[in-house]
């Protein structure tokens, strides 16, 4: 099947679940595939722009990293007010037994939530929460600490929930090297044997923290796409640890892949407050995409629903531990957050910036969730 069909076949697909959502009737679809219309050929579905909020209420929407410490009603509250459909949970974990744990959390969580949450393992739980006007909740890991030296891990984690990991945290661990190590060794053997058997079971490998060659050699090894579910332009915040080179940006698509641009506001830029703000978050989006292609990008928070504030960040107990946890070189800065992003709403307002710049209805959908609702396809088994 050719790149068009498969793209009608996607199309006649979401088509059936939101049936009332297409702009184009079957003869300018067909004129699509023919290459005879104006439609984008690999556009999934188009909602009618008649206003930013009406479009944002009927996209999918999906948050590439929602930080889940400290789930309270306050939490729920915000996830009804976000619009979301869907995120990847952030689950605690230093080692196998908290992981297994976390899990066994949320898991827990969910069914005692039933309205309002769904437990996701590939795109379709997405689709349905979107009908059933439920949140997905891909559960997963930041850092891959917890399959300590054992292949056979991963299995166990996979069947108790787990359908995301990154490789490593900022720290060299078994597996490869972190974003702020001094060194830039790349995988070791035994974060080649994890990327195969993450591949064979169908967990996302997530590289958003790894270091430079850890980066692309994940890439390279992975038989299926990748993810950067929550990164930032280097190009556009010079010599910054967490983020992507161009060529890692192109790699990480070319090969499929979904980068998800974070919403912390001090790792978008140097002077949150003054130069760094909506605008610049959006601009990062603006070269991802220039880098990457629409196809590959999409938008993460890297912080609870809620956003930071209402979370109870604080100089205290945010910032000032921060400044030991971290590397001089990750510029931690106070107060962290880009206001308009704080908040539950933050995609509506990024597609506001979106819409203004002039991105069709159809690249603001794939943005919003349509990106990793395609990659999902291709990786979750």
């Amino acid at each position: 099947m050719d790149k068009n069909r498969r793209n009608l076949a996607k199309m006649l697909s979401l088509g059936a679940v939101f049936p009332t959502q297409m702009a184009y009737s079957f003869s300018s679809i067909m004129e699509s595939v023919q290459g005879h219309s104006g439609m984008p050929q690999d556009a999934i579905w188009e909602i009618p722009k008649t206003n930013i909020e009406e479009l944002y209420k009927k996209a999918v929407v999906i948050d590439g990293l929602t930080i889940t410490r400290g789930w309270s009603e306050v939490s729920f509250k915000a996830l009804n007010e976000s619009g979301y459909t869907g995120f990847h949970a952030s689950l605690v974990s230093s080692n196998f037994k908290t992981a297994m744990a976390s899990l066994a959390e949320w898991r827990d969580r969910i069914d005692d939530n039933p309205d309002t949450l769904l437990y996701a393992t590939g795109a379709d739980d997405f689709v349905r929460a979107k009908k059933e006007n439920k949140k997905a909740v891909l559960l997963g890991f930041q850092f891959a600490t917890m399959v300590e030296e054992s292949i056979d891990n991963l299995d166990i984690l996979y069947n108790a929930g787990s359908r995301w990991i990154q490789l490593t945290y900022n720290q060299r661990n078994l597996i490869g090297d972190g974003c702020t190590e001094r060194t830039n060794s790349g995988l070791s053997d035994f974060g080649i044997e994890v990327v195969e058997r993450m591949n064979e079971l169908g967990i996302i490998i997530d590289l958003s923290h790894c270091g430079e060659q850890t980066t692309l050699e994940g890439i390279e090894f992975s038989k299926t796409p990748v993810s950067i579910n929550h990164a930032m332009c280097e190009a556009l915040y010079k010599n910054y640890p967490r983020a992507k080179t161009d060529e890692q940006i192109k790699a990480m698509a070319d090969k499929g892949g979904v980068m998800g641009i974070i919403c912390l506001g001090y790792m978008i830029g140097p002077n949150l407050g003054t130069d760094t703000t909506l605008e610049t978050y959006v601009d990062h989006i603006d070269h991802a995409v220039k880098v990457g292609g629409i196809d590959h990008v999409g938008v993460a928070a890297d912080f609870g629903i809620e956003g930071m504030q209402a979370h109870g960040a604080t100089y205290e107990n945010w910032y000032v531990p921060r400044l030991t946890r971290f590397k001089p070189s990750y510029k931690v800065q106070w107060p962290p957050w880009i206001p308009e992003l704080d908040k539950p709403d933050r995609y509506l307002q990024v597609a506001k910036v979106l819409d203004k710049r002039g991105y069709s209805t159809g690249d603001i959908e794939k943005i919003l969730g349509q990106n990793w609702l395609r990659f999902y396809n291709e990786t979750l088994k």
